[in-house]
């Protein structure tokens, strides 16, 4: 076992993992996962996703709903809106960990906040390099998101998001300046709203 993984072995089973993938995008959701592992037997070669090629993460994907208990959570761009990417980022968490079906007895989540919900939790920094469960979360959040990115490609082909997911690269910034914001675009964001048209004042 890795040494860095070692600190998870502190916690009470059922244990979750919780990360999310699309804080920082332009456009698209936010999508946090929550994931149960067996101590004794998960699949081998988790790590943050960040560290994994596309094709590893693909692959953990699939041995990690095999073999583990997963949750999804989701919030879409009008609740990002709403209630700001923070807050709909803890919200996605929340509906993560209750999409398991299973009670953990623990759950730790990537970073140093913590949503307010019911149960019992630890924020842990850098949490997808120290604990296996918010990896293998960090893999199922990241590769559920590139799927709706590339679903979504398919109806707004010029913004390039096969590509870029949302994010806010150099021929994303291009697009969004040639072609202007589209539903999936998150008007809270400020290069968004930067192009949309002003408000009319109140007479």
């Amino acid at each position: 076992m890795p040494p860095s993984f070692k600190p998870e072995l502190d916690h009470p089973l059922p244990l979750a993992g919780v990360d999310e993938a699309g804080r920082g995008p332009l456009a698209g959701p936010v999508v946090a996962a929550a994931v149960i592992l067996d101590r004794g037997k998960f699949p081998r070669g988790i790590d943050d996703s960040k560290k994994l090629t596309a094709e590893d993460r693909d692959s953990l994907y699939v041995r990690i709903r095999r073999m583990g208990v997963v949750g999804v959570g989701i919030c879409d761009v009008e609740e990002i809106d709403r209630l700001n990417i923070y807050h709909a980022t803890m919200l996605a968490m929340a509906r993560a960990v209750d999409a398991l079906g299973v009670e953990p007895a623990m759950v730790l989540v990537d970073g140093n906040r913590l949503p307010k919900w019911r149960w019992t939790a630890t924020a842990i920094v850098e949490g997808d390099a120290k604990c296996r469960s918010i990896a293998a979360a960090s893999v199922i959040a990241k590769v559920t998101r590139d799927r709706i990115m590339q679903e979504h490609h398919a109806d707004w082909p010029g913004y390039n998001w096969a590509s870029n997911k949302g994010y806010a690269t150099p021929d994303h910034r291009a697009a969004l300046v040639r072609l202007g914001p589209c539903p999936l675009h998150r008007r809270s964001f400020a290069p968004v709203a930067a192009l949309l048209p002003p408000v009319p004042a109140l007479l």
